[in-house]
């Protein structure tokens, strides 16, 4: 009678603290027994939810668009949950030593010798070592069974390589590269909407003086850039679409020469960016961009797969929307 007496107690106190924790943090959904939180949601949507509060402006509207942002992100959090699931039956998980392998690439390729460079580096990203592990072996872990469920079905032929290139061609015959710099201000990736806000309106100000005549925007970049182009006055050098990440890009290509836009919401924080030049692009031959356009057919045949490996487990699990 004791052990039931007890069992019966903590039951109730675990129930109050469930309550507790869901009026501080809404369950957003379960997957299986996994547990996704509205913050999660949120995190995961800020960059579009921040876009939103400064695009729309009718309140009806806005609160539409911000359900289906939600809801596109808790979909992208579900196929997460799955895959997850996934990795532990499997025991695909990235192991220790393959992560440290892993950061030790990273330290490399960027020239980072010492913790403390390494530490600047990641919070410019918005990350903490801590984070970037957690984010790093959670990346390392999907794509172990991306290769080993996916992969596989990826195949690229001639005849889609030759399309390929004709769509390929026919863009940048007609396309241009520009030259820009950009001024940054970085967002934590564990950001509340109050803070992006803050971040934004920093950024909308030091856009507005970046047009004022005769603002050099190098010398404003080199002093109120919080990014690591800060030293070279923002300066990106040329570049041809996609090599920036979409958000930075669409942008970029709209703008005039000597143009600066309205702050652009990167994962990396907000962007004020300004053309310096744009010039004509040659179409490179076949046999140049031949092995850049497999690996990018390889990609978006992967993601088609992805998705529909997605779908699979999600008609075998038990899944509970609450948002």
């Amino acid at each position: 009678m004791k052990k039931l007496m007890g069992t019966m107690v903590a039951a109730l106190l675990l129930n109050g603290a469930v309550a507790r924790a869901e009026l501080v943090d809404r369950v957003a959904a379960v997957v299986n027994r996994d547990v996704i939180a509205l913050s999660e949601v949120e995190k995961r949507a800020a960059p579009e939810l921040a876009r939103l509060n400064s695009a729309v402006r009718d309140p009806k509207q806005r609160a539409e668009e911000r359900a289906k942002v939600l809801k596109t992100s808790l979909n992208t959090l579900i196929g997460e949950k799955l895959m997850e699931g996934e990795i532990r039956e499997l025991g695909l998980a990235a192991t220790e030593s393959e992560l440290e392998a892993a950061i030790s690439d990273v330290k490399r390729q960027n020239n980072v010798t010492d913790e403390a460079s390494f530490e600047r580096l990641l919070s410019g990203e918005g990350f903490t070592v801590k984070t970037y592990k957690e984010f790093l072996r959670n990346q390392m872990s999907r794509m172990k069974l991306v290769q080993m469920k996916v992969t596989p079905k990826v195949k690229v032929s001639e005849e889609d390589l030759k399309a390929a290139y004709t769509q390929y061609a026919k863009l940048e015959s007609g396309d241009a590269e520009v030259h820009a710099r950009h001024i940054l201000v970085q967002v934590d990736a564990k950001a509340t909407p109050e803070q992006v806000e803050t971040a934004n309106k920093k950024a909308q100000a030091l856009a507005v003086e970046a047009r004022k005549p005769g603002v050099d925007f190098a010398e404003l970049a080199k002093k109120k850039s919080e990014g690591p182009s800060a030293s070279d006055g923002g300066d990106l050098g040329f570049f041809r679409r996609g090599v920036m990440v979409p958000a930075f890009e669409r942008v970029a290509f709209t703008l005039k020469e000597g143009e600066v836009s309205e702050p652009v919401r990167t994962q990396f924080g907000w962007h004020v960016l300004k053309v310096e030049e744009r010039r004509a692009v040659d179409v490179a031959p076949f046999e140049q961009v031949k092995g850049e356009l497999e690996n990018r057919l390889k990609m978006q045949k992967t993601e088609k797969f992805v998705e529909q490996y997605v779908q699979e487990l999600r008609q075998k699990a038990s899944i509970e929307e609450k948002i």
